[in-house]
């Protein structure tokens, strides 16, 4: 029997999470909504900022060297408090958060700073990977507090689970999917990529050109959707049946 096991923990603050906490004034909270490896230590993330009083995202960013602001919208959710989207190109040496917890294997399901305190909710198979993602989160960060451990009965949603699904089943082309899929399977988006677009090329019996047209149009489509650039989903169908 699996013991799949669902971990809450505290760990220090870094990466451009931390750069953007310490520009922006009074801030409740920044929640990762998405976050998407690009390449060489560069991250598509789409971020849910809290804070005590209206800023503005370009103003504060503008002039950060690590993050590169894409697309930003008020959030009207009800609060009292502003709240704000925040789709960035941010730039996080390893080692970072996400991708320590993506090495290990471990599916997050919530990033957050909250009262100044970054806060994680992952999800293990097992006892033993666990303790590897507690003994590499507090070697890289210097700390690792464990707030509860549960065992489920499932894994739960992973970060941006249910967008990316109505984007796969509802916008991408077949040809679109496959290449995605199979690039993912070969560990094209791991970090650091373990195959190159020739290999996935290779393996799926096309061009490298027509698997880097495919790759990129796929891309730029799920990033649009995702993150509900401007709401305009209206990238070029070249690629489309």
């Amino acid at each position: 029997m699996i013991n799949i096991l669902r971990i809450e923990f505290q760990t220090s603050l870094s990466g451009v999470v931390r750069e953007i906490a310490d520009r922006i004034p009074g801030v409740r909270s920044i929640k990762f909504e998405n976050a998407f490896y690009a390449d060489d230590g560069d991250w598509i993330e789409s971020l849910l900022v809290t804070t005590e009083s209206p800023f503005d995202p370009e103003s504060v960013l503008s002039d950060r060297s690590r993050v590169e602001l894409f697309h930003h919208e008020q959030v009207v959710d009800g609060s009292n408090e502003p709240t704000y989207r925040l789709t960035v190109v941010a730039h996080e040496p390893y080692p970072f958060l996400l991708g320590v917890i993506l090495r290990e294997s471990a599916i997050p399901n919530r990033l957050e700073l909250r009262n100044g305190q970054f806060r994680g909710v992952v999800t293990v198979n097992e006892w033993e990977s666990f303790r590897a993602l507690a003994d590499r989160i507090q070697d890289r960060f210097g700390r690792f507090e464990l707030l509860s451990v549960n065992q489920v009965e499932t894994t739960g949603e992973p970060l941006g689970s249910g967008q990316l699904g109505r984007a796969l089943r509802n916008e991408l082309s077949a040809e679109q999917v496959t290449v995605l899929r199979t690039a993912h399977r070969m560990g094209y988006f791991d970090v650091p990529r373990r195959v190159s677009a020739d290999d996935i090329a290779s393996e799926l019996a096309i061009a490298q050109s027509t698997l880097s047209e495919r790759l990129r149009l796929a891309e730029k489509r799920l990033f649009d959707l995702v993150f509900s650039v401007h709401g305009d989903t209206t990238s070029d169908d070249t690629d489309r049946d």
